[in-house]
């Protein structure tokens, strides 16, 4: 898989340097390119942003710079993604359909955002990671690279996907380790007692329990199902 990042500010990535993303792109498994917007601006000064019509507060972010921007990486085979605050919600089953394309192109938004015929040219998928506004679009791209790559073959073993919040519908069972007690806090006993389908069973109801008290939106369409 490709992706190229659209940005104001390179430098903002260095995470994307480190540890599992780092190491899937030193094997060839993934490809991440950050292209710097200003690059691209016919300005003298590599001004980026301009005054939006009919007026109002901030500025918007200049057409031509990101025009030309996403058509110096655009193929046939690409997908564009604009994150922002106006768009659909992204969950963990868009980070799956997205694992599945071979070229991504992010443009990340800052002041007011992008001229909407970006988004027309490009057939640009609005996505959000919650409702609430950011700075600019830098961190919410993160975040949705980082989760879809996770489901990209190569990236991570298998197993570690298996049992993972969202993955059948239900928030990760809470994990222990050493010491067995902790301030006074104690390991479950079932975990230490080497029987696995008392484990698993445990594992199943603590999911559940978990799923219920931080995120009972999950379970209602189980709820409808069984009605």
């Amino acid at each position: 898989m490709k992706i190229d990042i659209l940005t104001l500010f390179p430098e903002s990535f260095a995470p994307f340097r480190e540890s599992i993303i780092s190491r899937a792109q030193k094997a060839g498994t993934i490809e991440i390119n950050f292209i710097n917007i200003r690059d691209f601006s016919n300005d003298k000064h590599k001004k980026c942003d301009d005054a939006p019509f009919g007026g109002g507060a901030g500025m918007l972010m200049s057409v031509q710079p990101v025009y030309d921007a996403v058509k110096s990486v655009l193929t046939e085979k690409s997908k564009v993604i604009f994150p922002t605050p106006a768009g659909k919600i992204y969950n963990s089953e868009k980070a799956r359909e997205l694992a599945s394309e071979q070229h991504l192109i992010f443009i990340c938004g800052h002041y007011e955002g992008i001229d909407e015929r970006l988004i027309q040219l490009f057939n640009a998928e609005e996505l959000t990671i919650g409702d609430y506004v950011l700075t600019g679009g830098e961190i919410p791209t993160m975040v949705i690279v980082d989760s879809l790559l996770r489901f990209v073959p190569g990236v991570l073993k298998q197993e570690s996907l298996s049992e993972e919040s969202f993955t059948n519908g239900l928030l990760e069972y809470p994990q222990y380790t050493r010491p067995q007690v902790f301030n006074g806090l104690a390991v479950p006993n079932v975990l230490l007692s080497g029987n696995h389908a008392e484990i698993y069973k445990w594992r199943e109801q603590a999911s559940k329990q978990k799923t219920i008290r931080n995120r009972p939106d999950l379970l209602k369409g189980d709820e409808n199902d069984e009605n």
